[in-house]
């Protein structure tokens, strides 16, 4: 007979353990008042609390809290969890980056079901395209992820759990409109098609109007135009054979830059528009072996298509992305165990720059092993080892320790890892290639995290306080070439910063519980510094913010009512290449949710940054002139859409 805290893990024990079956609904299971939420992203498929490696979730609960907000994309979802920022990169498309910890936002592996959906690497709009409609949770990894997912979970680990079909039909329409003029549309069926198949599709349409709420010519909220649609199967064969297949598009129009008939301070117009076209497909099959042996296999593969417009620029590209794993698990009473092979591949191509081509293949090699030393004490070490083509044999290991006295939680983890770069920092994301030169003599990234973080749960009180440091070297920044000329015409090129990047922080948290009353406390501490040209010293990473914190109280009724209120503090950040000024200020964003339930539908009105903050009213976006690197905005350091107003109703049908 199987250990207990093993024998949950029936299906989710091999690689894969992201399979959407994992746990069944992924729903929380009670006892003795304590919430046990089965994980998938640490491989092995543990409960939460008793996981060594620490695994932040946003329960379903949550998720439905913030689809009320923001139907369109996930910014919103993971924007308000603990030393998560979810940063903009482009104020002229609105896209953003997700940084983990304060780590650089092309760190964060973003995953659905455990699978790279959205390519190894996800650009920065991508973040923006994904709709929260089908999930069930969200599992959050900080620190280096590398031994578990490869070079692209360097920061971290963001995986999208989608909802499991139930053997009854269920379905929900969800219908919203803001007072930015901006609209959305989602939709989620699920049905048995057999005793032995289950099926889900989730479709989305969404609009909004360009806004120049300033009135200075440059669109403080780029337009945009998106649909996405993704079905998905569950097929249950006999000898606990499972087998979970996806498929997915999007297609999306986004036009921001200037007004019409407006111009930049060079006298011309200055169009700065994006068409994406996605396609990907995913599968995980997994079959046991006998009582302690899993084998399973997955694999995906993303195709999008961008066409880039940059003033009188026109860029077309593709980004490709494939994976292929295998994997065996076995089970003993204290030992939990993995290995496995994968071969990874990212491919970019561009019609108008080939130079910036690239092609990484990627083969590896990854094991873990989980030990429970005693009812209080666990291990877990994982360890990876990556055959580049590019940048050689890489080895990523990554420890953990949890150790449970009483109501007290201790972990402890640390882990290194590396990443791959490409020519898609934040600048050129925003600004194109046609200015930077073709990648010479990039080293590859690398990252030595670690953190230790102590719990205490006491009835309904929770509360938690990490500790968390992060070294980054070789890290990739944009440099001007020649800054010290007068011609309008630089160009740009990517090198390895100097030294490291060093960032500590310390994160607390408090969650408390009053019967249908919810109050969540957090506040983020960061001292996060990079070396300066020359050794000069050190000064502080740009767009980070040494304080942030906030609250949240929630009173709801389930199928009743809700009403919420939210406040987010972020205080002042160093700034770089701003003409204006050297620090950001500090803020605040406060919102206000209402829902009321009647029957199967649901009425709801969000109100979103009721102070009305926004950049724009103190300084321009724009710069008096175009950056080296093409750009025409400064970064955003606050919020830029000023106060918002959205409302809808969701319906449910089925049971």
């Amino acid at each position: 007979m199987l250990n207990n805290k093993y024998s949950l893990v029936t299906l989710s024990a091999a690689l894969l353990s992201s399979t959407p079956y994992a746990g069944e609904d992924h729903h929380a299971e009670h006892d003795n008042k304590i919430e046990k939420i089965q994980v998938t992203a640490s491989r092995l498929g543990r409960i939460v609390t008793e996981s060594a490696t620490r695994i932040e979730i946003i329960n379903g609960e949550e998720i439905q809290e913030k689809a009320l907000m923001r139907p369109g994309n996930i910014s919103m979802l993971v924007a308000e969890t603990g030393g998560v920022r979810v940063q903009n990169t482009s104020p002229a498309l609105g896209s953003a980056n997700i940084r983990l910890q304060s780590l650089y936002g092309r760190y964060t592996q973003l995953l659905s079901d455990g699978l790279p959906l959205y390519g190894g690497s996800v650009a920065s709009i991508g973040l923006l395209q994904i709709p929260p409609t089908d999930l069930a949770n969200v599992e959050i990894i900080k620190g280096s992820a590398s031994s578990l997912y490869g070079g692209s979970a360097l920061g971290g680990v963001v995986n999208l759990i989608s909802r499991t079909p139930s053997d009854e039909l269920e379905a929900e329409v969800l219908v919203n409109a803001t007072s930015k003029n901006g609209q959305d549309i989602t939709t989620y069926l699920a049905a048995p098609l057999s005793h032995e198949l289950r099926a889900s599709i989730t479709a989305g349409a969404h609009h909004q109007q360009q806004q120049d709420l300033d009135n200075d010519g440059w669109l403080d909220m780029a337009s945009y135009e998106r649909a996405t649609i993704r079905p998905r199967f569950y097929w249950s064969g006999e000898n606990d054979a499972n087998l979970y297949v996806t498929f997915g598009a999007m297609k999306e129009q986004r036009q921001g830059g200037t007004a019409k008939s407006a111009v930049t301070p060079d006298g011309t117009p200055f169009a700065q528009d994006q068409e994406s076209l996605r396609l990907d497909s995913g599968f995980t099959f997994e079959q046991p072996v006998n009582e302690e042996l899993n084998f399973n296999v997955r694999g995906s593969a993303m195709e999008q298509r961008h066409t880039h417009v940059y003033g009188i620029i026109n860029e077309n590209d593709n980004h490709d992305s494939y994976l292929l794993e295998s994997s065996l698990s076995g089970y003993s009473a204290n030992i939990a165990w993995l290995v496995g092979v994968a071969y990874q591949s990212e491919r970019f191509s561009s019609d108008e720059f080939s130079a910036f081509d690239y092609h990484y293949q990627v083969p590896g090699l990854f094991s873990q092993v989980d030990y429970e030393a005693s009812d209080n004490t666990s291990i877990s070490f994982s360890a990876r080892t990556d055959w580049h083509n590019k940048y050689g044999t890489q080895f990523s290991p990554r420890m953990s320790v949890l150790y449970r006295p009483g109501n007290w939680t201790i972990r402890g983890s640390y882990g290194q890892g590396f990443f791959a770069p490409t020519p898609f920092i934040e600048d050129i994301e925003d600004a194109g290639l046609s200015r930077l030169e073709p990648l010479n003599n990039l080293e590859e990234e690398h990252a030595t995290t670690a953190s230790i973080d102590v719990s205490y749960v006491f009835e309904n009180v929770e509360t938690s306080v990490t500790l968390f440091s992060s070294d980054v070297e070789n890290a990739t920044e944009l440099e001007v070439i020649n800054p010290l000329t007068e011609s309008t015409d630089k160009r740009v090129r990517l090198v390895n910063a100097p030294g490291q990047s060093e960032i500590r922080g310390a994160e607390l948290l408090l969650r408390y519980r009053w019967h249908d009353l919810k109050i969540t406390g957090s506040y983020l501490y960061t001292d996060a510094t990079k070396q300066t040209l020359f050794g000069a010293g050190r000064s502080p990473l740009s767009l980070t913010p040494t304080h942030s914190a906030g609250a949240v109280i929630m009173w709801e009724e389930h199928g009743s009512h809700l009403l919420g209120f939210e406040a987010y503090y972020t205080g002042t950040q160093h700034l770089e290449g701003n003409p204006y000024r050297e620090k950001g200020d500090a803020y605040w964003h406060l919102g206000l949710l209402g829902q009321i339930t009647l029957g199967k539908v649901s009425y709801f009105i969000n109100a979103e940054n009721l102070l009305d903050v926004r950049q724009s009213k103190d300084e321009r976006l724009l710069l008096p002139q175009q950056a080296p690197s093409g750009r025409w905005t400064t970064d955003l350091w606050s919020r830029n859409d000023g106060f918002t107003v959205n409302a809808g109703v969701r319906i449910q049908f089925g049971h």
